[in-house]
């Protein structure tokens, strides 16, 4: 299973590095078609592709991969991937994380934000990447229709990085409404539910885990960066109340993306803990996702 994982991996990397033989390319929807605020003095430049990783992000945009119809469920994830904010893990914190998505009926849209730590940004984490994810959610939920989603059960899934957008969005208070507000800006941005895989300390502890969406969260117990604000969000949100998941994975370390790089058997099949946590949830059906009955036991 570890090898075909790499296989798709190689095809992907093709697909983004422009490779003869890849994929047909996703689509992708620019989030602010006029230019996202703040972002006037960039304003076409182009983004750059090191290898597999994105720079000079200027027009946030999702990307789509919509599940097969024979089995699509109406769930849909926002990926945000990680990369300290100077870049965009693309290929294996975006692309094939969407991937792995699709495999349970779920589509996913991949998201590219503002980069703040790059050389010389103007951007902000917290004004400038957590807008962008939040004006994700938004442009999902008022687009559901247009991709077999339900506009109740759509989920934001960060990695590193990705993850701490994830909590800024989730587990903290929203801004004011923005000035110029459309319609995409009067949906929700608040997720239905939210996945944390190993994220970074930015925006932990929440100042709203009272009102948080259930949540997974996972990390490697040998992380340095990220094992201890997972670990603090959960206990967090348990004492809040909110229904959380936690999987921490001995031996391991930051940036274990969907496991297939990985020997270890608890990693390589995490993803499938995080399908297991939707079903059980109830995301996967139609007019599922209330909040879980306490097992009995």
């Amino acid at each position: 299973m570890i090898h075909g994982w790499l296989r798709v991996a190689a095809a992907l990397a093709l697909a983004v590095t422009g490779g003869a033989s890849a994929p047909p390319a996703a689509p992708t929807i620019e989030l602010w078609p006029q230019g996202a605020p703040g972002s006037e003095a960039h304003r076409g430049e182009p983004e750059v592709v090191d290898n597999t990783y994105i720079h000079n992000v200027h027009a946030p945009s999702l990307t789509v991969f919509r599940a097969d119809p024979a089995h699509a469920n109406g769930v849909g994830i926002i990926v945000i991937p990680g990369g300290g904010h100077r870049m965009l893990v693309w290929v294996n914190e975006g692309m094939m994380p969407a991937r792995a998505l699709n495999r349970f009926g779920v589509t996913a849209f991949v998201l590219k934000y503002r980069l703040a730590r790059e050389p010389g940004s103007p951007y902000d984490i917290e004004r400038d990447a957590a807008a962008d994810a939040r004006r994700a959610v938004r442009w999902v939920r008022l687009h559901a229709a247009d991709y077999g989603v339900d506009p109740n059960r759509i989920g934001l899934m960060g990695f590193s990085a990705g993850g701490e957008l994830v909590s800024l969005v989730a587990d903290n208070p929203a801004p004011a409404a923005p000035a110029r507000a459309d319609s995409v800006d009067r949906a929700s941005g608040r997720p239905d539910f939210q996945v944390l895989i190993y994220p970074g300390p930015l925006g932990i502890p929440a100042r709203a885990a009272a009102t948080a969406p259930p949540a997974f969260l996972a990390a490697g117990t040998l992380d340095p960066c990220c094992a201890a604000p997972t670990m603090a969000l959960y206990q967090q949100l348990r004492a809040a109340g909110v229904s959380a998941e936690l999987h921490l994975f001995a031996d391991t370390d930051h940036g274990f993306n969907i496991g297939m790089h990985s020997e270890r058997l608890g990693v390589a099949h995490w993803p499938d803990r995080l399908a297991d946590w939707l079903a059980d949830g109830g995301w996967l059906r139609p007019g599922g996702g209330s909040k879980p009955t306490p097992g009995n036991y």
